[in-house]
């Protein structure tokens, strides 16, 4: 008889822990906006049922990007809502307002490693960290011009940095995508060099126009939240064309 009660309740406790492991359930518009609006990316399942070709790769996937929402909307008259109209993963994201789709249909090979890279790749934030993976979705948006702050990771200045631009970064959605670039990454000399800097310099602030590919530095000083505004509106205001371009040649400023 115990040993019944046991089994019975071994048994009731990984189905409830299968249970609560799996994405949430989004039933209406409503909820899929919400759940849009929580994160600064989100990923939604919009899949028939549990059945679906994907499921179970996304739910492995979900596990593994603990930074990245996912939920899951089997009801198709909100698909409709979202452009979709058969089974997609597709990305939210608010830095440029995007949305990036994965019909699944059209992908000949889905595994769950294949859906962390999709993520992992489109994952652009407010303030996104510059690497290979991420170089991608930085480099695929609408989105063209970037405000870029170099700075080495470890140093006083990095994480107040981060969260200071962070926070600037949401009055030029659409605009400017803000990006950071470590300094103290070897692989980021490269970039260093594109503007005429180097680690010791840092941090320093700079725009890349990727349309004209053309580039300018914020002048050496106090990085303020006032004065990284205002180098995003000159720039916006057309102002910056005629200034010398950063890396132009040596020291090089505004």
């Amino acid at each position: 008889m115990l040993t019944t009660l046991f089994l019975a309740f071994l048994v009731s406790s990984v189905t409830a822990t299968e249970k609560d492991s799996a994405p949430p359930r989004l039933n209406d518009t409503k909820a899929v906006e919400a759940f849009i609006d929580s994160a600064e990316v989100v990923v939604i399942g919009f899949l028939e049922g549990e059945e679906s070709r994907g499921y179970k790769e996304l739910v492995a996937a979900a596990k593994r990007i603990d930074s990245v929402p996912v939920a899951i909307c089997t009801v198709k008259e909100v698909w409709a809502d979202y452009s979709v109209s058969s089974d997609t993963i597709s990305l939210f994201r608010k830095a440029d307002n995007h949305q990036e789709n994965l019909a699944l249909a059209e992908a000949k090979k889905l595994e769950t490693d294949g859906l962390v890279n999709f993520i992992t790749i489109n994952e652009v934030r407010y303030i996104t960290e510059y690497n290979q993976v991420t170089a991608v979705g930085l480099f695929n948006s609408e989105v063209k011009s970037h405000l870029l702050l170099f700075a080495n990771r470890g140093s006083k200045e990095y994480t107040e940095l981060k969260k200071q631009l962070g926070a600037l970064a949401p009055e030029f959605t659409g605009k400017f995508l803000f990006v950071l670039i470590n300094g103290a990454v070897k692989s980021n000399s490269r970039s260093l060099g594109y503007f005429g800097i180097k680690s010791q310099d840092l941090p320093r602030v700079g725009i890349y126009a990727g349309d004209s590919d053309m580039k300018w530095l914020l002048p050496a000083g106090e990085i303020s939240t006032e004065r990284v505004r205002e180098f995003c509106q000159s720039f916006l205001r057309g102002e910056l064309k005629e200034v010398k371009q950063a890396g132009a040649e040596a020291k090089t400023e505004l």
